[in-house]
């Protein structure tokens, strides 16, 4: 059985951004305040659905996967660990951003390949691992290890989440999966949406905490940490 609380290291837009105020209102969820948000009467009548996976963990980019804590650490020591890895100076990667078919779902990704943004994501992964208690079975389950590439595999048992290093793809999520038919439109008003707001680069800036507090729980922001450019 997963332990609880459970915490993500993300990126997240500033609260009240442009971009922060794009994703809450498309998810209809607001990971900074815990609040649920109305949706607008201009999205389609099955947008609540179509957004129910996304909106449990608040618009985000992983950089280290949900996990419980291992035995004898503790919600300061990882708030501090966070802070010292955002203390340490490194290049800030800037992406341009753009609205985007991924894996079956919707998202806000980066338009080209950052090698800035690669050893981001995997300075990351190797340094919150300690935090990471074992993976459960039921974790396991979750992940659909019969889906996964031989090394997605051993990505997931070495660091407890399929899709690093080199399986590392930033991306934002709008929606859950949808079918072909479903997703060209949806893709459309998305991009149109996105258009809108003029956000043509993005600096992937900081490292934002969120914790889940048990399974019924969606993802809340409890703390950001700055990343110091160098």
């Amino acid at each position: 059985m997963t332990n609880f609380p459970r915490y993500a290291i993300y990126y997240a837009s500033p609260a009240g951004s442009v971009l922060d105020r794009f994703g809450a209102t498309l998810l209809g969820y607001d990971a900074w305040t815990g609040e649920a948000l109305a949706f607008k009467d201009d999205v389609p009548p099955d947008w609540p659905q179509l957004t129910k996976d996304p909106r449990k963990y608040g618009f985000h980019a992983t950089l280290k996967a949900p996990l419980s804590l291992a035995e004898g650490k503790n919600e300061a020591e990882l708030l501090a660990a966070c802070s010292d890895f955002a203390r340490a100076s490194r290049p800030i990667p800037v992406i341009k951003p753009v609205v985007s078919s991924i894996s079956g779902f919707i998202a806000l990704i980066a338009r080209e390949p950052s090698d800035q943004l690669q050893r981001l994501a995997a300075d990351c992964v190797r340094a919150f691992d300690t935090f990471r208690a074992p993976l459960t079975s039921e974790d396991r389950a979750r992940r659909k290890q019969e889906m996964l590439t031989q090394r997605q595999r051993d990505y997931l048992d070495r660091w407890g989440y399929p899709y690093v290093m080199d399986e590392f793809r930033f991306h934002m999520t709008l929606t859950g999966r949808l079918d072909t038919e479903r997703r060209e439109p949806v893709l459309k008003m998305l991009r149109e949406r996105f258009a809108v707001i003029g956000v043509d680069r993005l600096a992937i800036d900081r490292l934002v905490l969120f914790r889940q507090d048990d399974a019924a729980s969606r993802f809340k922001i409890i703390s950001d940490f700055k990343l110091i450019a160098g």
